[in-house]
């Protein structure tokens, strides 16, 4: 009997694997969102959400995650973006040190804001877990598009992501 249910348990997580790693979230429409949050730490993300921040998908953006050592002028530079826009309609988040900090940071940023809509920003294979993280500290009645940014993740990227992703899920459920 124990063998049977460790078989299914196994079958089960292998199943899991091929539906993560083969069925990847995709780019989202221009739909329009109150904000949009791009978390650090993959390539082309912060682009992304310029773009879309330049085309009016929203109003804001929260760059999140970003190094204590970044200066606004320096992230101005590196992303060729105008005082203007900097002024008005990005900020620079810098609590976050992992996609749970995000999470956080991102919810206390859509609370103080009072957004009930967001645009989420993130590479293809992170999209899951991120939004679960999200999810579970964002404030009632807040609405999520996910929007991911395609890239070509190795097998141990995605090995590495699917077990996170599953702790994630755990833990969510607690």
């Amino acid at each position: 009997m124990i063998g049977r249910i460790a078989s299914l348990l196994v079958i089960a997580w292998a199943l899991g694997f091929v539906w993560f790693a083969m069925a990847l979230p995709q780019p989202a429409g221009l739909t329009h969102t109150d904000a949009i949050v791009v978390p650090t730490g993959g390539n082309g993300r912060i682009q992304r959400g310029l773009e879309l921040l330049n085309a009016g998908a929203a109003d804001r953006m929260l760059v999140t995650g970003v190094d204590i050592d970044v200066r606004p002028r320096e992230f101005m530079a590196e992303y060729q973006v105008d005082d203007a826009t900097m002024e008005c309609c990005i900020t620079l988040g810098f609590s976050a040190l992992d996609t749970r900090g995000n999470a956080r940071e991102t919810a206390e940023w859509i609370a103080r804001q009072e957004f009930t809509s967001l645009r989420l920003v993130t590479s293809d294979w992170h999209m899951r877990r991120t939004a679960i993280e999200l999810a579970d500290r964002l404030p009632d009645g807040v609405t999520v598009l996910r929007d991911a940014v395609p890239t070509q993740p190795s097998f141990i990227t995605l090995f590495r992501e699917y077990h996170k992703l599953l702790a994630a899920w755990l833990l969510s459920l607690a």
